[in-house]
């Protein structure tokens, strides 16, 4: 049988890439190819662009509370589609289905918030400021904006972009991430189907030269990034350059602080969940815990039992806890840090390489790693592996175990465990991250706060969503107004004047 090829979606229509190069989409819980994904050409981004921007005219002028509507419709269609969505999403990402279904609500989060936009863009005024003058500020759009996404929330991560984007009078081009094309394409399939008008968002699927032309292109206003540090980097540079508005999310290296005073067993099941959850690929997971000397044995002890008992099973498996990695390079390339944690002297207590999948050998399955005594100047201690592997570092107080965080070079996310008070608004306070729980292993805020990652998780002025988001895809004009009266003209009657 042939492996269908995913379509580029310019226009409001479908249209297969002229390219000769394609990306093999897996299911990584079976190892088979289940489509292909094309490096689109320089060309068909232009075109895509070309749509956006054609289309701005009139959906910038469309009133904001027609603009939602399409909006409202989203949200009904997700809702009713919620498990579907979730089933593509597990079979080319290897989420399990309620992580999939998970991922999918925090993006109608995104979507409901977006729907308050005709509040959210209310500007500002003040009457009489002067003597008959009057002075209002309004929140206006770019133009066309551009979304760049990776493939660990494929469905997700797009809608922290486009709804906000176009609920506030942009348009926009999506670069889906080729290694999940199909849950992206499943999104612009609901948005078709809710009415929304022809170009007002587009879908292209690329690789470098292809990011690197739409991040380029003079016709784009607005970029959207969530992938590495290395990457953001270079697109924050290059967008910037050009005096585009910019915000990328990058990598992330979060820690845990644990001290002897938390409560052990929900201590312990928060690790788990979070270092082990989505198979550690996330920005937001746990793959370091610091804990206090005085516990480390009893806790270490706890997390090497808890984590040997996570069922590593097909995504769509009954009870999987935990399903595989996204694609055979990703799956080498964690299980090369795990070879490097051994090299560098650290202490391997679970190893999850010996994780063997009954019926699906091909399969990209890692179960969950443990290592102990890990250090800052060690490899595994201080990048980021994006895979189910957790290291614990020792701290002899809380005090030194906050410098090891800090140390790190990423700020994405920070917690704490302890039943203390002072300790926990101290480490609140102190801690060089943008986003901390107290006893909350993963602490993503909901979708009407932003997405406030720090240090080299972040570069730009405006965060994700929430009102950094609105800020961010609306520029602002301020209006002085002085009205005259004619001396000579005459009221007749009301509304009528000679």
């Amino acid at each position: 049988m042939s492996i269908p090829r995913v379509p580029l979606f310019i226009d409001g229509s479908w249209t297969q890439s002229r390219t000769e190069t394609w990306t093999p989409v897996y299911n990584p819980s079976t190892g088979e190819v289940i489509a292909e994904a094309p490096d689109c050409l320089p060309q068909e981004v232009d075109r895509a662009v070309a749509a956006a921007k054609a289309a701005f005219s009139d959906w910038s002028e469309t009133p904001a509370v027609q603009r939602v509507q399409y909006l409202f419709m989203l949200k009904r269609l997700l809702d009713q589609n919620l498990h579907e969505l979730a089933t593509v999403i597990a079979a080319e990402n290897g989420k399990t289905h309620a992580e999939a279904v998970g991922s999918v609500t925090r993006g109608i989060e995104i979507v409901e918030f977006a729907c308050g936009i005709p509040t959210l863009m209310m500007g500002e005024s003040l009457d009489n400021v002067t003597p008959e003058i009057d002075v209002v500020t309004w929140r206006q759009p770019l133009g066309v904006c551009a979304g760049i996404c990776p493939f660990n929330f494929p469905a997700m991560i797009p809608m922290w972009m486009f709804p906000i984007a176009i609920a506030t009078g942009n348009t926009f081009v999506l670069k889906a991430n080729c290694k999940c094309p199909n849950s992206a394409k499943y999104v612009m399939e609901l948005l078709q189907e809710a009415g929304l008008p022809k170009g007002v968002v587009n879908m292209v699927l690329c690789e470098k030269d292809g990011a690197t032309a739409l991040v380029e292109h003079p016709d784009v206003k607005a970029v959207a990034f969530v992938g590495s540090t290395s990457v953001g980097q270079t697109v924050y540079q290059t967008a910037a350059r050009a005096g585009k508005r910019v915000q990328t999310l990058c990598q992330a290296k979060n820690h845990a602080l644990v001290l002897p005073d938390c409560a052990f067993e929900p201590t312990v099941m928060g690790i788990v969940n979070a270092a082990f959850g989505c198979a550690g690929e996330r920005c937001m997971a746990l793959p370091v815990v610091v804990v206090h000397e005085a516990i480390a044995e009893k806790l270490v002890e706890a997390l090497v039992e808890y984590a040997s008992q996570v069922k590593v099973a097909p995504a769509e498996a009954e009870g999987c806890e935990m399903g595989p990695l996204v694609t055979p390079e990703h799956l080498r390339r964690v299980t090369d840090y795990i070879e490097k944690g051994i090299a560098e002297g650290a202490s391997l207590l679970l190893d999850g390489r010996d994780c063997k999948v009954d019926g699906h050998p091909d399969g990209f399955y890692l179960g969950p790693t443990i290592f102990d005594h890990v250090t800052n100047d060690m490899v595994i201690g201080r990048e980021e592996i994006f895979g189910p592997v957790l290291s614990i570092k020792r701290a002899g107080s809380f005090e030194e175990g906050l410098e090891m965080i800090n140390a790190s070079p990423y700020g994405n996310g920070a917690a704490i465990y302890t039943t203390n008070g002072y300790y926990a608004r101290n480490f609140s306070r102190r801690v060089q991250a943008g986003m901390v729980g107290i006893n909350v292993g993963i602490p993503v805020p909901l979708g009407f706060f932003s997405f406030t990652g720090w240090k080299q998780s972040f570069f730009g002025d405006l965060h994700s969503h929430g009102k950094d988001g609105v800020l961010f895809y609306t520029e602002k004009k301020s209006v002085t107004t002085r009205w005259y009266r004619d001396p000579h003209a005459q009221v007749t009657e009301i509304g009528t004047w000679d």
